[in-house]
């Protein structure tokens, strides 16, 4: 096992400086390892905007918040369904005008194992919709602005990216033949992460290193995500796990993400997560990530798919 840059206990809240005067916005922070970063960024003098689906959610973890760090807190909460462009492209304009600086973009929000084939409004396969399609498009929309504040995009993959095909289905991106939800799921982290390491090229390429992009995972965490979209006996089964030890805290799978988005220094290359068993749970560091995760050629003609399909043009 490679030797961890933050010492045996890995990193840790504690080595976060006082935040104030950045900005994070961040995605799904109702429940999970989403409610969790916020409230660690919050706790650090940050100013958060939240982007969450559910308004009345959004409203009501605002008030738990306050009543565990204050009424001070710098947070607001602006809606936005992943699932539909339009309501992203709305949320980034939403975004761009309530704040003047992004320091970092959290691409925490997921679905995950959805039983059977479903699709989004604009035709996706639901899971690569929200999780690839979506985060792509919502990270286009705010890149400007998060170029201009020389700022970070993390994007919250999965260890899951290892657990089906090592490469994307181009010929059937929505699945119709051999739909499975753990394949498909998947196949929305894969590509989630390969475009991580497609954009660090191209901004390398153009020679604007002042922006940082991050790939992490959460583990195993006790999060709400299969709990909320999984079939009846992977809810059954994931319940069962959550009591295992195999399983850390939310807060813990919050760790990597916060990490990404506020340790200076940390480089790119490195694929974040909890260092221990089968890189569920430990301390959080670098660790491996497979080969097929930066198969270049793959990478390319996904990034340009995904242009396509979303009609961001980055400006890069």
């Amino acid at each position: 096992m490679q030797t961890n840059t933050f010492g045996k206990k890995g990193w840790t809240p504690d080595r976060i400086k006082n935040l104030k005067g950045k900005t994070y916005v961040i995605t799904g922070t109702t429940s999970g390892t989403g409610f969790e970063a916020t409230k660690i960024l919050l706790s650090k003098g940050a100013k958060v905007i939240m982007l969450n689906r559910n308004k009345k959610k959004s409203e009501d973890t605002i008030a738990v918040l306050k009543q565990e760090l204050g009424n001070t807190i710098d947070v607001t909460s602006i809606q936005m369904d992943l699932a539909e462009q339009a309501s992203i492209k709305k949320a980034a304009g939403e975004v761009l005008k309530t704040v003047s600086k992004i320091d970092a973009l959290i691409c925490n929000a997921a679905i995950a194992q959805v039983p059977k084939q479903t699709f989004t409004v604009d035709g996706f396969e639901s899971q690569l919709g929200v999780n690839h399609y979506g985060n792509f498009l919502l990270q286009g929309m705010l890149y400007p602005q998060i170029e201009a504040s020389e700022g970070r995009i993390v994007v919250v993959g999965s260890m899951g990216y290892n657990l089906g095909i090592k490469t994307i289905q181009f010929d059937d991106m929505n699945w119709d033949r051999n739909y499975g939800p753990n394949d498909v799921y998947s196949q929305s982290k894969l590509a989630q992460i390969m475009c991580v390491y497609e954009l660090q090229d191209r901004l390398k390429k153009a020679g604007k290193t002042n922006v940082k992009v991050y790939a992490c995972h959460p583990g195993a965490s006790r999060t709400s995500l299969i709990k909320t979209s999984g079939s009846l006996m992977t809810r059954f089964i994931w319940q069962l796990m959550k009591l295992s030890p195999l399983v850390q805290s939310a807060e813990k799978g919050a760790y990597p993400q916060v990490m990404c988005a506020t340790e200076p220094n940390l480089d790119q290359n490195g694929f974040y997560g909890p260092t221990g068993r089968n890189n569920w749970t430990g301390p959080v560091g670098e660790h491996k990530l497979e080969p097929h995760a930066k198969d270049k050629a793959v990478a390319k003609r996904l990034w340009e798919l995904s242009e396509k399909e979303t009609g961001v043009k980055w400006n890069i």
